[in-house]
């Protein structure tokens, strides 16, 4: 039997992965993810996305986009010069970033909450996505609750139940509980991928360096107990 027939057997590998859906590398990390996992077909994983704020202190409302930019680079030209690698790395993961579209920096806590909602629904990985497009490329504004009901929507949810749930205070303890708990241990920056609560890959790393940790947890599952 194969080490990924084995792994497999044992259920499927959890893979953690702590994001914030206004983080241009974790919009790449997700692409080189979902690479790794096309790279071992026959390894049986469950993705879990877990909330991590880059900015809590931003308004619930939002911030304009250039001003947030300028206080936290110094000036429009800096930024820019930061962002240009961004943009080569997301050409490579074919993500056509539209950063210029962006007029609003978010608080995300409220987009954590939805993401928090999918994941009963089996739908997190669609309503991130969609999350991650709206911002990055169609540059729309998370903080806005019709936006995120929408995003909810196009990932299969149904709209009146998000609505209701963003209308008032819902899991919002909760998600602020989480994220200090992340905090706690240790993760200062995201993405972070914490595979079958074994190995941590810090940063958007390469897929072959996402699929090697997958391969190792799946591995040292199939050794006999007491070997691993």
């Amino acid at each position: 039997m194969t080490t990924e027939a084995l792994a497999a057997d044992d259920g499927p590998i959890e893979i953690d992965v702590i994001s914030d859906v206004m983080c241009p590398w974790c919009y790449i990390g997700k692409r080189r993810l979902e690479k790794a996992l096309a790279m071992l077909p026959g390894i049986d994983v469950d993705v879990r996305w877990r909330p991590f704020q880059l900015d809590h202190t931003i308004p619930e409302t939002g911030m304009d986009r250039q001003e947030y930019l300028r206080n936290k680079f110094g000036s429009d030209a800096d930024a820019e010069r930061i962002y240009e690698p961004v943009r080569a790395a997301g050409r490579a993961e074919s993500i056509p970033f539209e950063f210029g579209k962006i007029e609003v920096s978010p608080n995300t806590l409220n987009a954590h909450r939805v993401i928090r909602w999918a994941m009963a629904e089996g739908l997190q990985d669609e309503v991130v996505e969609r999350l991650f497009q709206l911002y990055f490329i169609e540059g729309a504004n998370l903080t806005d609750t019709k936006v995120l009901a929408d995003a909810a929507v196009d990932a299969g949810i149904d709209r009146a139940v998000v609505e209701h749930l963003l209308a008032g205070d819902t899991d919002k303890a909760e998600t602020q509980a989480e994220i200090a708990r992340i905090q706690q241990m240790g993760v200062t920056g995201v993405p972070a991928f914490i595979i079958g609560n074994r190995y941590a890959v810090l940063g958007a790393r390469e897929p072959e360096v996402l699929a090697q940790a997958i391969q190792e947890v799946a591995r040292e599952r199939a050794l006999p107990a007491g070997n691993a």
